[in-house]
Parts: structure tokens; C-alpha cells; sequence
């Protein structure tokens, strides 16, 4: 039975923009007219199932050309892809960039998240009519910010910060969203020949050109000259380990999917970073897109790869311009594409535009999120390294991770490892935002200390008391004042109770409610969570509502405010040890922290 949702139909708009991707419907069961024989044939198989990708770029051309999903464009694009409306549906409801139910054409979406509010950003209850409530935006060095999006033949997405309250009031009502800062802006300490990571931020408009002569691709040609097996073994001896919070050692995946006989291997980066307080992918890709694009190239060689995909931040529209210029340099002058270099190298890139889905992050959730369906997780094993992206083996790192490799090539992966410590190699970047005269992106050593860090920023704000430091966003934890001398490896954190996850430094003064901010953590958790597994969709929901109780009963005692605490301990314990994912498991994280260690709400 051909079920359509109330057999609507799609808008010339709609149609036009699903064509324009797709091509001309070939047939009237793909949403041709009839014609007199097309009710006695359909064509289906393989060529339409390898269409299920298509998905997530086809929702986002009509979000663009109309702003919103209409149930006529939900049919039609069953129509073309094959699909059932209720998947369809099922995709589009999943992420928050797209709206089933109609909207204006322009769209302000005001950040709520940590740091826009402990700026003095909007909340979920005061914000100017007009505008849309959004998690962290990733601007977090320019708080409060907001993203206005305009649909139409020339769709245009724009973010700005730091914005006022009158300001936000001003773009509601019409007004042009201002200009971003340059983007070194967010490098304070560009700049600077002695960063490795940050090396060419501060340098001008990235271009093919001006990255060559800084030596870029010398890495490449090293790799080809040293063979995969020998590049797998510098970044081994690298000590290298994901930046994105697991830490998993980047050498032995590599290794591991090198080896794995099923064939065609894939290359993910995963650039969806949208944990609360993290900006730093967002400042290389926009810095230095030329310098991903040959990190990921050389893991494509080693790993035996010759097709990567950039899983990119749906709210992050200037990275977006940097890497497809850049892709489209690199192609034609011959740095992706076939025959690249002396070791005839076949490899090309590919961009997906995220929908807006914090638990896309996850790995396995960007492989269902670029197959076309629903960006929840999957169970594990079997590990991407033997079956990830469409069934094949795989390596997903993100992009700092993937941004150390050049420098691992070049200098040798001894030399890389002599920087930091015996437990935490090379150096690492931190997203310091909140409190400090300086916020931006800072590149250090592993092993400076958070006071030595904080002290980069160019301290706290004068006129400012510390209160707390957020670590690691809304997964990670919180720590005191007395913390300051801990330093910043992954086994100090550790042995602190606390994890450095991808590298956010939030620090909080006495003006910012800590409870205020534990109400915000909840809410993205439960906002969040993709709802596949029991104790996240549940877990999340108990452990709103228990903070929140403790919140309103904090002037009493007794029976009831003693179990709420229990009950925050026993939810924590649940979602650590049951969920599919690292998002429940971490969800506790922050809000368990700040009651054991900050004493809040005890």
C-alpha cells in the first residue's frame, strides 16, 4: 500500500529544490507525471537504496529554499528516495535545524547554552518573540551569540557574537546580522611560529597557495615516501590519542582498520562538535581547512582509504565556505582526486552538513546519520574498525586528532612524544571561555596547569572572584578554586575525579548561578538524548526532575531532599553501566561533580 501522510502534496518550491539535487524525477513512481504506462512499471534494487545517503542533504535543500518540512515535501522526497513517509518523518523530526510545522523564512536562533548565559545571554524563558531557543552555537569565546538563517533561492546562514539583549531584540525584528571578527580573533595567542596546531591562524585568508609555501604537504610527500605501514607506526610511536574525550589511541586504530581484509575502507572526521563549550574544530577548520584536508589525506594512505566524509556542525557556516573552497582548490590542482602525488594516490572528500544533533558526535551515530537514517548509536561490538560506514571498516577522528598528524610526520613520532607527559603525549588545545579577559582557543603542552592556562587568558576578569572551572563541557565536571594547580593530563584529571573530555575550560565567577547552570545541563541531556536506550530516555528525564525538586526544596531539609540525593547518586550509577553511548553514560558527569565536589545543592 502506498501510504502518504494525508496525500499532500510538495510546493513547485519544494520540488525544485529536491530536483535540483536529484536531477529530474525519471518515472512517476519517483514523483514524474503519469504517464499512460508508468502505473505498470517501477524500478527499485540496488540504484535506489544507494540513493539513502542522499537523505540528510535533500531535508537540508528544502529547509534552505522554504525553511521548513512541509508534509508535501516529506511525500515527495519518499517518492524520489524510495522511503517510507514515516522514515522520512522519522529522520526529519530527529534533528533540531529542521521544523515540521511552518516557520518564517527567517530564522534567529538564540544561544541558551553555559556560556551564552553565564555571559548574560537569554534563557529558555525570557527570549524576544521571533526567535528560536538553541543549544551551544560554538562561539563561545564571543558569548552571547545567535545564528540568524535565511531560506530562499540564495539560502544565507550567518552567526554573530558577542550580542546584546538589544541587539537580539534589533535582529529579531529585521535587522542585518553584524559581521563576524577575522577569524584569528579567537587565537589570542596568534601569530606565533612556536604553535604547532594553531601555526597558521593569524596569517590571512587561508588559500592553496599561501599553505604550500608555509610547507604544507611536505607531510604528504613524507608519507609517500615512507609507505602506510611506516606512517601507522610514527603515529604509534606518537603516543597520540583521540582529542574529541575517549582517548582512544589513534595508532592502533589505524592499525586495526589497515589490516582488515573487507574492502572499500572509509575516512570519517568527525567536525560535529557541539558539547557545550567546545570551539576549537571550528577555529582550525576555519583557520587552516588546507592543513585537514592533507591530516586527513595522510590517514586515508595509511589506512588504505580512498573516500573520507567531513561530518560537519550544521551551525558552523563560515568552516563550511573554508573547507568546500578548499576542497575545491585541492581537486584542481591535484591534492585529492586520483594520482595524487609520486604514490598515485586515489582519494576525495566528501562534506555532510550535520542537522543539528548533539548525540551526532558519537561515532556510530554519524554512520546511520550519513547512511540517511536516524543519528542514534549503535551497539558495539562489532567496532567501526571492522564494520562502520556503510558495513566497511572505518576511521573516525575528529579534527584536532587528525590536525596533530602532519606534525607527527614531520617531526617524527618520537619527537612528537617527548612533548607533554610519560601518560598524555603532544600538545592540546583548550577552549577557554566565561570569566577571563582573553577567551579563544589556547594551544599548550600537555601538562601546564589550569592555573597556567587560565593565566594565558589573561587571568579572570578584573573585578572578578572565581567560583568554579567546568571542564570537559556539560560531559565533563567541575572543579574549585583549590583546583587550579591540577595539571592538565589525562591521568591528573583522572586521579582528581574529573576528565579534560574535548578540552573545555569554562571558568565561572561568584556573578553566575551554579544552579542556573546545573538546570541547563538537565535540560540538554534530556533535550539531547536520542531516546534508543532505556536508561538515557529515562535516566535523563528522573534526573531533571530530581534536580529540580532539589532546587525548589533547597531552603528545606529532611526526608525528601535526602532521597532526591540518593536517588541523582543511584541514576548516575544506572546510565554509567546500561547506556548504549557515551551521552547517558556522561550525563551525570557535571551535576554529580558539583554536588560533591562544590557542595552545591548539598
Amino acid at each position: 500500500m502506498d501510504l502518504k501522510i494525508a496525500s499532500a502534496s510538495a510546493t513547485d518550491a519544494e520540488r525544485e529544490a529536491v530536483d535540483a539535487l536529484l536531477g529530474p524525477p525519471p518515472e512517476a513512481t519517483r514523483g514524474a507525471a503519469r504517464g499512460a504506462r508508468d502505473h505498470r512499471m517501477a524500478r527499485g534494487g540496488a540504484s535506489l537504496r544507494a540513493m539513502r545517503p542522499l537523505m540528510l542533504p535533500v531535508l537540508h535543500a528544502i529547509n534552505d529554499r522554504v525553511g521548513w518540512l512541509s508534509r508535501g515535501a516529506i511525500n515527495y522526497v519518499s517518492q524520489r528516495l524510495d522511503v517510507a513517509p514515516a522514515d522520512v518523518y522519522g529522520v526529519a523530526t530527529f534533528y533540531a535545524l529542521f521544523s515540521t510545522t511552518e516557520r518564517p523564512a527567517r530564522q534567529v536562533h538564540v544561544c541558551i547554552d553555559l556560556a551564552c548565559r553565564a555571559a548574560g545571554g537569554h534563557t529558555e524563558t525570557d527570549l524576544p518573540a521571533g526567535t528560536h531557543a538553541s543549544p551551544c552555537l560554538g562561539l563561545c569565546e564571543r558569548a552571547p551569540a545567535l545564528m540568524v538563517i535565511e531560506a530562499g533561492p540564495s539560502p544565507t546562514r550567518a552567526v554573530a557574537g558577542p550580542v546584546t539583549r538589544a541587539a537580539v531584540r534589533a535582529i529579531a525584528d529585521g535587522a542585518a546580522c553584524p559581521a563576524e571578527p577575522a577569524v584569528h580573533a579567537a587565537v589570542p595567542q596568534a601569530p606565533n611560529d612556536a604553535l604547532v596546531l594553531l601555526r597558521r591562524a593569524g596569517r590571512g585568508e587561508p588559500s592553496l597557495a599561501s599553505y604550500l609555501a608555509s610547507g604544507g604537504y611536505a607531510a604528504l610527500r613524507r608519507a609517500h615516501e615512507i609507505g602506510p605501514a611506516a606512517v601507522v607506526d610514527e603515529v604509534v610511536a606518537s603516543g597520540l590519542v583521540g582529542r574529541g574525550g575517549a582517548a582512544f589511541p589513534t595508532g592502533r586504530k589505524w592499525a586495526a582498520v589497515a589490516q582488515q581484509p573487507a574492502t572499500p575502507h572509509h575516512l570519517v572526521c568527525n567536525a560535529d562538535e557541539s558539547e557545550p563549550g567546545t570551539f576549537k574544530d571550528r577555529v582550525l577548520m576555519e583557520s587552516d581547512p588546507f592543513g585537514l584536508l592533507e591530516a586527513m589525506t595522510i590517514a586515508a594512505y595509511a589506512t588504505g582509504c580512498e573516500r573520507g566524509w567531513v561530518y560537519l556542525r550544521g551551525e558552523y557556516p563560515r568552516a563550511e565556505a573554508a573547507l568546500r573552497g578548499a576542497i575545491a582548490e585541492a581537486r584542481a590542482r591535484g591534492w585529492l582526486g586520483a594520482r595524487i602525488g609520486p604514490a598515485g594516490q586515489t582519494f576525495d572528500v566528501e562534506i555532510v552538513r550535520g542537522g543539528g544533533a548533539y548525540i551526532c558526535g558519537e561515532e556510530t551515530a554519524i554512520f546511520n546519520s550519513i547512511e540517511g537514517h536516524r543519528g542514534e548509536p549503535r551497539n558495539k561490538p562489532p567496532y567501526p574498525v571492522e564494520v562502520g560506514l556503510f558495513g566497511k571498516p572505518t576511521v573516525v577522528n575528529n579534527v584536532e586528532t587528525l590536525m596533530n598528524v602532519p606534525a607527527i610526520l614531520a617531526e617524527g613520532g618520537g619527537a612528537y612524544a617527548a612533548w607533554g607527559t610519560e601518560g598524555s603525549r603532544g600538545r592540546k588545545l583548550f577552549c577557554v571561555s566565561g570569566a577571563v579577559a582573553r577567551p579563544g582557543v589556547y594551544e599548550v603542552d600537555f601538562g601546564a596547569t589550569l592555573r597556567d592556562l587560565i593565566g594565558l587568558a589573561g587571568g579572570v576578569r578584573p573585578g572578578a572572584a572565581l567560583r568554579a572551572v567546568l571542564l570537559g563541557g556539560a560531559a565533563g565536571g567541575f572543579v574549585g578554586p583549590e583546583d587550579l594547580d591540577l595539571p592538565l593530563t589525562l591521568e591528573a584529571a583522572r586521579a582528581a575525579g574529573t576528565t579534560l573530555g574535548s578540552g573545555v575550560v569554562l571558568v565561572l565567577d561568584e556573578s553566575v548561578d551554579l544552579v542556573d547552570q546545573l538546570m541547563r545541563i538537565a535540560d540538554f541531556f534530556h533535550d539531547e538524548s536520542c531516546g534508543q536506550c532505556v536508561p538515557c530516555r529515562v535516566g535523563t528525564v528522573r534526573q531533571r526532575e530530581a534536580l529540580a525538586r532539589l532546587v525548589a526544596a533547597r531552603t528545606e531539609a529532611g526526608v525528601r531532599r535526602a532521597g532526591d540525593l540518593a536517588l541523582l547518586r543511584e541514576l548516575a550509577q544506572v546510565m554509567r553501566d546500561a547506556s548504549i553511548c557515551g551521552l547517558g553514560q556522561t550525563a551525570p558527569n557535571a551535576i554529580d561533580s558539583a554536588i560533591s565536589r562544590l557542595g552545591v545543592l548539598a
